[in-house]
């Protein structure tokens, strides 16, 4: 990758970005647009991918709401997320959770980090 580029994306970089882990849960704030009016809305889940470096660098959040599992792919380094708030950690061995797909309930459940 070319210096020029290099530079660019580290202007874009976020100083204050959270240390994301696979099994957090996590609150992110994010911008939503509707009009000509722009809200904040508060999206918790738990992270079951992390993916990417600097400025590329991407997390995936997964919730249940209604039955229905949503995931949504957030850019760390974007303007859109105000900010993202570590609810609790949790204790995983894999670097994506993508089996917490076909999960409902407890058994959707992560175990939580004792510090």
């Amino acid at each position: 990758m070319s210096e020029i580029i290099r530079e660019i994306e580290n202007e874009q970089l976020k100083a204050d970005a959270p240390e994301l882990n696979v099994g957090d849960t996590v609150k992110v704030h994010g911008k939503i647009k509707e009009g000509n009016r722009e809200r904040i809305q508060v999206f918790e889940g738990t992270i079951i991918k992390v993916q990417g470096t600097g400025a590329r660098k991407t997390f995936t959040v997964r919730k249940n709401s209604n039955g229905v599992g949503v995931e949504k792919t957030w850019p760390v380094h974007s303007p859109l997320v105000e900010k993202v708030e570590i609810v609790r950690s949790g204790k995983v061995r894999r670097a994506k959770l993508t089996y917490l797909r076909g999960r409902v309930g407890k058994a959707a459940k992560v175990k939580e980090k004792v510090k």
